[in-house]
């Protein structure tokens, strides 16, 4: 597996290169959206939580594969032109922010309306209160499965071997069908997926540790 590694080492480190890229974007993008939506559900606005749902319930029940695909060959037909790497992160952006968002609002409801009311009666206006008050306690309540997400995001990201996103699947595929070695290549690149999810799964557990402490 050392030659392997070796003799490939240029398109296995492009193609993590691509996977912590479009990880790394996917991930802040879906947590800000997810959070925003979570917000929007909680929403005393019915309109707006109606909205907020449906976007989760569509994303959540829909393949991610479906998602990703509908950027990349679809959304082509009708002018919008995105490669791979686009499509991809675009897609675990979408998928992925849907759970968030299911996480994040459990947080909120677990908040008891106490915190809220405290926050309005103080003369806080209502985003004020929910982002000063109420988020800061919600999240520290959903970390450990908000790392979860996290991981399996990372996890998802090989869906840009599905199209062509150089992403580091993509050049696993390229290694085994030139090298004819599948055992050795895949073994290889799962160890490469373990070692960018782990650290993520102890810095979360850090950071839950951290918190329950301060508490």
């Amino acid at each position: 597996m050392i030659a392997l590694f070796t003799d490939n080492s240029d398109l296995i480190f492009e193609g993590l290169r691509t996977t912590l890229l479009a990880s790394f974007i996917a991930l802040v993008a879906s947590l800000i959206i997810g959070t925003i939506m979570a917000v929007l559900q909680v929403s005393p606005l019915k309109i707006l939580g109606k909205i907020a749902t449906a976007y989760v319930e569509f994303f959540r029940n829909i393949p991610l594969l479906i998602i990703v695909m509908f950027f990349f060959v679809v959304a082509p037909i009708y002018g919008f032109q995105f490669d791979g790497f686009t499509s991809g992160t675009i897609g675990l952006t979408l998928y992925t922010s849907a759970f968030i968002a299911d996480t994040v609002r459990a947080g909120i409801e677990g908040i008891p309306k106490g915190q809220m009311e405290a926050g309005l009666s103080t003369g806080l206006s209502y985003p004020e209160a929910m982002w000063y008050i109420v988020l800061p306690q919600a999240f520290k309540i959903v970390i450990p499965p908000l790392g979860n997400q996290f991981i399996n995001l990372v996890k998802n990201s090989s869906i840009l071997a599905m199209v062509t996103g150089v992403d580091l699947m993509y050049q696993g595929d390229l290694i085994a069908s030139t090298t004819f070695n599948t055992i050795g290549t895949y073994t290889m690149i799962g160890c490469f997926y373990l070692l960018m999810t782990l650290p993520v799964s102890y810095l979360m557990k850090y950071i839950e540790n951290r918190l329950a402490v301060s508490n």
